[in-house]
């Protein structure tokens, strides 16, 4: 089965977002440089979720650690909030073939039936879904609360940052309300970038 890993862009004192769900410039590294993603990998995706119509460009080094990232990811699983936040995406993942949303409610009536979303009641459940559907490929949590519910169940391999030198001091915690303690083994990925430190940790198995 593939990993899973926990991930999100934060600020230096843990928030993926303000109360709001305002990222402010948590993204801004994304912007930062001259490489696109698709001109440093195999991968032949379109990345372009910039809403501006530009495209991501990082520095070098972000982009030759975020391309085979993203290549290697075969599902996103995330939060129902999350999901209604970000509609998401339309119909089409940023990075994978599959998303499962893990949430009470099904899916909208009528969303985008062509999707390949799916609506799983419970984290454990999510994963286990999550990882039939990945394969060998990498199952993607998005931090927040469910990704903390994810941590807290034991399910969670890997915890990504792309920390963000910004401090937000109040907002919604990378961990969501996780209040466990989980020991994680030294980082194993440390790659500065512009505007954006990429840390990657394995969880501390005893």
């Amino acid at each position: 089965m593939g990993t899973v890993i926990m991930h999100n862009v934060v600020s230096v004192d843990g928030f993926i977002a303000d109360e709001n769900d305002g990222v402010g410039p948590l993204h801004d590294w994304y912007f930062s440089g001259d490489t696109k993603l698709t001109e440093t990998g195999a991968g032949d995706g379109d990345y372009d979720h910039s809403k501006g119509g530009g495209g991501f460009k990082l520095s070098r080094a972000s982009a030759a650690y975020v391309q085979p990232v993203w290549d290697s990811i075969g599902v996103i699983v995330m939060g129902r909030g999350f999901f209604d936040l970000m509609n998401g995406w339309e119909g089409q993942p940023p990075v994978g073939d599959h998303v499962v949303v893990v949430s009470h409610r099904p899916k909208p009536e009528g969303w985008h039936p062509e999707a390949s979303y799916h609506f799983v009641d419970g984290v454990k459940a999510a994963i286990e879904k999550a990882q039939e559907l990945a394969g060998d490929r990498v199952v993607a949590v998005s931090a927040g609360e469910v990704g903390g519910q994810i941590l807290a169940a034991g399910l969670v391999d890997e915890v990504a940052m792309d920390v963000a030198p910004v401090v937000f001091g109040s907002g919604k915690r990378f961990f969501g309300s996780f209040d466990g303690q989980q020991q994680l083994e030294d980082p194993h990925v440390v790659v500065q970038g512009n505007r954006v430190l990429h840390l990657k940790f394995k969880v501390r198995r005893w």
